[in-house]
């Protein structure tokens, strides 16, 4: 090849990356190719002194140069085939990738190879920390939120429970989705006002952590030694090892009182028939009788007679909406 050829090719446009890291993730936790792309690049840029990869980067040898290029700095840095590796700040370089985007548009300008290379991932459950953050910036900042107790929220947890059940019973996935959250919201702010208790603190990593030890140990047939074939199998393991745990005195101890009637009716037959005890059902007069009677047939028979009754009385709500339109 001649020289003069050679002086009349364009030069290498060279490669940009952008290079991003999930906040969710420790620092220093990146992907062996985000590595790899560090070490060999020409030029790393960070437009925020803060970023809090910085210091992993330079640990590691990887020069970072604190610099907020424009859009065609970045390209004339990269003539000649240059590699420039941008890491973008929390929020986003937004003036930066519109930039790129306008030369790139124009058709007037030879671009760059443009590479966006996920430097970590987000694993599952990820966005929970998102949640513990919003709610601590809210129990600090918010008026409302920063003065409630456990006990002024308590009617809240009820009042999600309740529109979670009719979310599930009205087979709407983006409600049910959103009662999800609700119900969430009410374990992570009661955690977070447990921070606080000045003789028996908790936090949201103690609530975690003690479900998980409860549900490790309630599931030896997955975490152990024991086998379950069957689902039956699985809540003769889960009502064996509660039994070992609680060490009750009485199969009624810790059934609450304060639940629905119904409810409450069909966790003690429930609680009766699982101990194997020969419970005569009370005698006596008047309604409350009858449907207690009704309630211990129905789960003796697999009806949960709450969901039943609601089951029927949205029924009945239906056919009064339908009167009501009748009568117009």
């Amino acid at each position: 090849m001649t020289s003069e050829a050679s002086a009349s090719e364009p030069a290498a446009p060279g490669r940009i990356v952008l290079l991003t890291a999930s906040h969710r993730v420790a620092p220093g936790l990146l992907s062996w190719p985000a590595w790899q792309t560090l070490r060999a690049a020409d030029l790393v840029l960070c437009a925020d002194a803060g970023h809090p990869q910085l210091p992993y980067l330079r640990e590691a040898g990887v020069a970072v140069e604190h610099a907020a290029p424009t859009a065609q700095e970045l390209l004339d840095a990269c003539e000649g085939g240059r590699t420039v590796v941008v890491l973008p700040s929390g929020e986003g370089d937004q003036a930066l990738t519109d930039g790129l985007a306008r030369l790139a548009g124009s058709g007037r300008v030879q671009m760059p190879d443009l590479e966006l290379l996920p430097g970590s991932y987000d694993l599952p459950g990820a966005r929970l920390l998102d949640l513990v953050q919003v709610m601590d910036r809210i129990r600090l900042e918010c008026p409302w939120s920063s003065q409630q107790t456990h006990k002024g929220l308590a009617k809240y947890g009820i009042e999600e429970a309740y529109e979670l059940v009719e979310a599930i019973e009205d087979g709407d996935r983006e409600e049910l989705r959103e009662e999800l959250g609700d119900v969430l919201l009410q374990v992570v702010f009661h955690a977070r006002i447990a921070q606080e208790d000045p003789d028996e603190p908790f936090s949201i990593d103690d609530v975690a952590g003690t479900i998980v030890d409860k549900l490790i140990h309630r599931h030896p047939h997955v975490f152990g030694d024991d086998t379950a074939e069957t689902p039956e199998e699985v809540k003769a393991h889960w009502l064996r090892t509660k039994a070992d745990e609680k060490q009750r005195d009485s199969v009624t101890d810790g059934v609450p009182l304060g639940q629905p009637g119904l409810a409450l009716a069909a966790k003690l037959s429930s609680r009766v028939r699982t101990a194997d005890l020969d419970v005569p059902l009370p005698a006596g007069e008047g309604i409350g009788y009858e449907l207690l009677a009704m309630a211990v047939r129905a789960e003796a028979s697999g009806v949960d007679p709450e969901a039943a009754l609601r089951a029927a009385a949205r029924t009945y709500r239906d056919a009064i909406r339908a009167a009501e339109g009748r009568a117009e």
